[in-house]
């Protein structure tokens, strides 16, 4: 017969065995294991100095606004000033000249020739000019001594005079031949360097055809137009900032130089010119586009990147650096540089307040940060543990 109590016994010694072992669990290790769960310790940002800028005031996005190209003071378009086939191109485009040196030579045979004929007809001139004076002279002796009439003294005096003239004239053809001469040889007027080239050899010429542009690289300035509805702030020697199209966020710095004294009849735009602080760096090909502004410090405007803005709607905010914290700040903005990235404050912050360059959109109001040595993180990435 079995005995059917044994299953009982197994089951009943199992439970003591159970209820043994929650009795030797450590008192509160529950109560500890919430706590941590439910206080993690918070993340602090981590902010290195090129992920903060500094709110600061520029005269430049209030000033007035230039546009136009960099232009040399110094330029010569040389024009041909004799009919002739070109018969040698000496410089090419982007090739530097010295003063004088020849750059295009003209075919100078039929000039050549004219000023043979014009140096033959000097000498006969030249001659009859003598013989007459001789004559003159022996017609002046004859008459003293009565052998001559005065009428006779007289001719002699107009054939003089007229021998004279044509003496003169033949001097003046010579002087002529001889600069069309020269002119069939384009030399450069300064030292520069050519800049557009606009003849071949075999090319036949007309008079007042351009050949050949020279220009110097080192007088170099940027020449634009600025509206007429800013003429009154404008003043010689202002300081102007601008960009060059070709040198990426490069800023160049200059002063005005000119101000012409009329704007133009068509774009009702003014002419003026800035001479550059350096001009060494200076570029060294004309004609590029640059846009600038004018410097005005009775204007002076708070800045900041366009990055630093945060907009939700139609309101605009920036995350301040207040203490130790973050704080999202509300400011009212005004003018913009969609060439420099800025845009003006008008209102929400002061000169010295410091703001993220380039928010992430997971920061939060009253966030933690610490500040890191230069290229340790970026702000809107970089958390560490407390």
């Amino acid at each position: 017969m079995m005995d059917r109590t044994r299953p009982l016994v197994l089951v009943l010694a199992l439970s003591s065995a159970l209820m043994a072992l929650s009795g030797c669990q450590r008192p509160g290790a529950a109560a500890a294991g919430g706590d941590a769960a439910t206080k993690a310790p918070a993340a602090a940002l981590l902010i290195a100095p090129e992920d903060v800028h500094t709110v600061a005031g520029s005269g430049a996005l209030g000033g007035a606004v230039i546009t136009g190209a960099i232009q040399p003071a110094r330029r010569a378009d040389l024009r041909a000033e004799v009919a002739a086939m070109v018969l040698q191109v000496a410089k090419d485009n982007g090739e530097r000249v010295r003063q004088g040196e020849v750059i295009v030579r003209l075919d100078s045979t039929s000039i050549r020739d004219n000023l043979s004929s014009a140096e033959e007809a000097l000498r006969a001139a030249t001659q009859s000019a003598e013989q007459t004076e001789r004559v003159l002279a022996r017609q002046r002796t004859l008459n003293q001594q009565g052998m001559t009439s005065m009428q006779a003294l007289e001719d002699a005096e107009l054939r003089r005079n007229a021998a004279q003239s044509e003496l003169a004239a033949a001097k003046a053809r010579v002087v002529g031949a001889r600069q069309q001469m020269t002119r069939t040889e384009v030399r450069a007027p300064f030292d520069g360097v050519v800049s557009e080239r606009k003849v071949s050899v075999g090319d036949t010429v007309q008079v007042g055809r351009e050949i050949v542009k020279v220009i110097d690289p080192r007088s170099m300035r940027f020449e634009g137009q600025v509206s007429a509805d800013r003429l009154g702030e404008l003043k010689v020697g202002q300081p102007v900032t601008f960009r060059v199209n070709g040198f990426g966020d490069a800023a160049f710095r200059g002063k005005l130089s000119r101000i012409d004294a009329a704007a133009n009849a068509t774009t009702r735009q003014v002419e003026v010119a800035a001479q550059f602080d350096d001009p060494a760096q200076a570029p060294q090909v004309a004609g590029l586009y640059a846009e600038g502004r004018v410097d005005s410090s009775d204007k002076p405007l708070l800045v900041l990147p366009e990055s630093a803005i945060v907009r939700q709607g139609d309101v605009n905010a920036v995350w301040q650096l207040a203490g130790e914290t973050l704080k999202k700040a509300p400011v009212q903005l005004g003018e913009r540089d969609d060439r420099r990235g800025l845009v003006a404050v008008v209102g929400g912050l002061k000169e010295g307040d410091q703001v993220l360059r380039a928010p992430s959109a997971t920061l939060a109001d009253g966030q933690k940060f610490q500040r890191v040595a230069a290229g340790a993180g970026a702000a809107s990435a970089v958390t560490q543990a407390k």
